[in-house]
């Protein structure tokens, strides 16, 4: 190891499941792992007799190591959603194998279909289906839904709608004893009951039971020496136990609880360090979101008393057409802010943080001077580069690495950072949903952006008539805005009609 690397307390880390950030001596984050033992894995990197032993990769990893953090979680699970939402985040240089943004699979069932199905998709689209997930284990997951397919006897012809012809090129009914809505072998109504024992399941109902009888079953397997039977029982058991787990938002909440306990140390440390006259006890700091200049978001998140104050969190979706750049948009979203704050004479924090350097201050110092902001507002940058503090009219400011008031802001500018992302994915996945306008023959690219632009959404344009289509956007005829309001209204219809009890 270097003469730079961080002291390695073994006992101060876990034996539990968990993810661990290892940073370089910039402050940027390099790598992201997870591990079933914290203790055990994160030791692996701080034994120099390892050194050796480790590929040039390893190695690099390893003497680039200046600082580390770690984060404890429930389950294995857990800490590869935590993994992989990291990963997004930071984009560690490391981590080459996740950086493909690959998506974790979801439980689909298209409720517009006349017999729904349990379908598997990577993106949860806002499209009226009903989705469970993400699940981490994808091969536990495909298993899964084989089994309680086959088990509750639905279908799995990928047909839409199938009817008698389908049925006579099927085996299912021979093979699985599928119900065979297709010939009328049930009612609609008997079929998806059926499908909704298999929706409660997912929802946590049953679980227990069907997990209860699936043990019992391998036991009486294993009684009669059918040893086969019962390890083929015990790996489905094995699978409803991942896949069925109770899902929890844990990734968001492990950064809101991060920093969960009142950080009076990290408050003290920057207020001597910025000079303040008092504690920041209220602190805001902001973050922009774009790609490519396109669905620009910014984000505003509180810290009260040195942790996260959630219910005080905002976005804000970029409203100018001629903002072009974080600068820019900074500027909107500052102004926005205060603007509202100044005019309705409400409290300002005790310190306003801007996740970028001395670009984002001088944004900071021209938008306070025109809205009127009090000359003895305390605001700052923080440069990820260095983990500079950046200071209007006055020098930086480099803190240690370990100093509690850095790390309360690294904190700050983190989770202000993952919700900004959040927001942008959020819009992203609208903007997934919007494509369905892709699935009506004859609409190209540029009319479907020309339908999201005047309408906002396809939720939105579906409440129109064509009439009123044609006449807002331009290019546009009666007889393609009829064959678009039809379309839709057609989908929506059937949406209504299926499966209302979900």
């Amino acid at each position: 190891m270097t003469e730079n690397s961080p002291i390695f307390r073994s006992q101060d880390v876990p034996k539990t499941p968990g993810v661990y950030v290892y940073r370089n001596s910039a402050g940027d984050v390099i790598y992201v792992g997870k591990a079933r033992n914290l203790r055990s894995r994160m030791s692996s990197y701080f034994r120099p007799s390892n050194i050796n032993k480790s590929d040039p990769r390893r190695r690099a990893l390893m003497h680039s190591i200046a600082s580390y953090e770690f984060f404890q979680v429930a389950t294995e699970s857990e800490a590869l959603l935590l993994e992989t939402q990291f990963i997004k985040q930071y984009a560690p240089y490391y981590n080459v194998l996740m950086r493909d943004d690959k998506r974790f699979l979801h439980i689909r069932i298209d409720v517009a279909e006349q017999f729904p199905r349990l379908g598997l998709a990577r993106i949860k689209r806002d499209d009226g289906c009903i989705y469970f997930g993400p699940f981490p284990q994808s091969t536990a997951l495909r298993d899964t839904v084989a089994f309680l397919s086959k088990r509750f006897k639905l279908r799995t012809c990928t047909t839409a709608c199938p009817d008698a012809e389908t049925h006579k090129h099927c085996l299912e009914h021979v093979i699985r004893e599928c119900l065979c809505p297709c010939i009328g072998a049930v009612t609609k109504e008997e079929y998806n009951e059926a499908l909704q024992n298999v929706l409660n399941l997912f929802k946590g109902e049953g679980a227990v039971q069907l997990i209860k009888e699936l043990t019992e079953t391998m036991k009486a397997q294993a009684e009669r020496q059918d040893y086969e039977g019962a390890g083929a029982t015990r790996d489905i058991i094995t699978n409803l136990k991942t896949v069925l787990e109770p899902a929890r938002r844990f990734v968001n909440q492990t950064m809101i609880t991060r920093y969960a306990k009142s950080n009076t140390e990290g408050m003290e440390a920057l207020k001597e360090a910025l000079g303040m006259d008092r504690l920041p006890m209220v602190m805001e700091c902001f973050d922009m979101s774009n790609i490519s200049g396109i669905m620009a978001v910014g984000s505003m998140v509180c810290f009260k008393n040195g942790k996260p104050a959630s219910d005080e969190y905002k976005r804000y979706k970029i409203r100018s057409e001629s903002a072009k750049d974080d600068t820019a948009f900074m500027a909107e979203v500052l102004t926005r802010r205060y603007g509202r704050l100044l005019q309705e004479n409400l409290p300002l924090p005790d310190l306003i943080v801007l996740d970028g350097g001395e670009t984002q201050v001088s944004t900071g110092v021209r938008v306070f001077r025109e809205i009127g902001m009090p000359p003895d507002q305390f605001f700052i940058g923080l440069a990820k580069k260095q983990e500079l503090i950046v200071r209007p009219y006055d020098d930086p400011i480099l803190l240690p690495r370990d100093n509690p008031g850095l790390k309360l802001l690294q904190a700050i500018r983190d989770e202000a950072h993952r919700f900004a992302n959040g927001y942008n994915r959020d819009l992203r996945n609208k903007r997934i949903y919007d494509s369905i306008l892709s699935e009506i023959p004859g609409i190209g690219e540029t009319r479907r952006v020309q339908l999201i632009r005047t309408f906002g959404s396809v939720r939105e344009l579906a409440k129109h008539t064509a009439q009123q289509v044609a006449e807002k956007v331009p290019g546009i005829g009666i007889e393609t805005a009829t064959k678009i309001i039809d379309f839709l209204q057609a989908r929506l219809k059937k949406q209504n009609n299926s499966l209302p009890n979900n």
